[in-house]
């Protein structure tokens, strides 16, 4: 049975940002690059090196409390161990979010042919989220820090999203969560005021995420010409509520617990943090304006965006 999704490659499809490109060409081009630089963090990476006194395990300027009141009476050595509970924090987070992706993944491409290059790199885009995985749970457990999961609610949250989002719902969860984190990365791994080893982490990470976030968009795009109508509206509802969880999780409170501070007053000047808040729209502006070129940020769902404090 045909269905609207299954437009050939022969018909001429395009949005706003122009002509389509071959699904079939996009992932072969995808499938070359993961051959030529794909990376095994076991191997790639010094786990037996000690980490450097008086280095940062995250940027300062993206550490949530910077510029903060609180910030400002904080010594140095606590704000360096800060920046180590939140870079926990934010491996947790990716976890917890590659897990989701990985399923969503299997889920688009169960009734699609298993000998598509398309299909393929689907799978391989898998085996690097694998690693990914892996790497940053070892992070973790090398820093001493805890795994810090989302909340019961935000997993709950996720469970239901993985039951009910569309495909072009998917691929627009998919690059929230990869494009925010991999703007934060690319002004990680080249800064020498970070640890080595979280660099290294970092750069592996941008740069097979790169080619992810390349699927993602051209897929996304192609959902967003071929869905249903309703699909396509649903999409732009679901997207919203996903930013605002998204966003939420973003800081997880333990952080200031963990490293003395008082959790309630560090989440309200996070709250209050006209830096923050610029941090958080600037990482994800490039995600937004594609989004919103390619019809996705309209009517409830833009609403549910700005609510998220990622879209201006």
């Amino acid at each position: 049975m045909t269905t609207v999704t299954d437009v050939t490659e022969a018909e001429v499809l395009r949005d706003a940002l122009g002509l389509l490109k071959d699904r079939e060409q996009v992932a072969e081009r995808l499938l070359a690059s993961s051959a030529k630089h794909s990376f095994d963090p076991d191997k790639e990476l010094d786990w037996d090196a000690p980490f450097e006194d008086g280095k940062w395990f995250w940027p300062p300027e993206l550490v949530s409390l910077y510029d903060t009141p609180l910030w400002k009476r904080m010594g140095e050595e606590q704000r360096i161990l800060l920046s180590q509970h939140e870079a926990a924090a934010l491996a947790s987070l990716g976890i917890w979010f590659e897990l989701i992706l990985m399923q969503l993944l299997v889920r688009h491409i169960y009734d699609k042919s298993a000998t598509s290059a398309h299909v393929r790199y689907a799978l391989t885009e898998i085996e690097d989220e694998c690693r990914h995985s892996k790497m940053f749970a070892r992070l973790i457990a090398h820093g001493g820090t805890p795994w810090y999961p989302v909340s019961r609610a935000h997993r709950t949250l996720g469970r239901v999203f993985k039951t009910i989002s569309t495909t072009p719902g998917s691929f627009t969860a998919t690059l929230l969560g990869e494009e925010v984190l991999d703007w934060m990365q690319r002004l990680t791994f080249p800064d020498e005021r970070v640890q080595p080893l979280v660099r290294g982490v970092t750069r592996i990470h941008v740069v097979e995420e790169a080619r992810h976030v390349r699927y993602a968009r051209e897929e996304l795009r192609r959902q967003m010409v071929t869905a249903p109508r309703l699909s396509q509206e649903f999409t732009r509802v679901t997207s919203g509520e996903f930013a605002r969880v998204f966003s939420v999780a973003f800081v997880n409170p333990e952080v200031y617990t963990n490293v003395g501070l008082d959790k309630h007053e560090a989440m309200a000047q996070v709250k209050a943090s006209g830096h923050r808040r610029e941090v958080m729209q600037t990482g994800a502006k490039r995600l937004t304006d594609f989004l919103d070129d390619i019809g996705v940020l309209r009517g409830v769902g833009r609403r549910l965006w700005r609510a998220s404090g990622l879209l201006a």
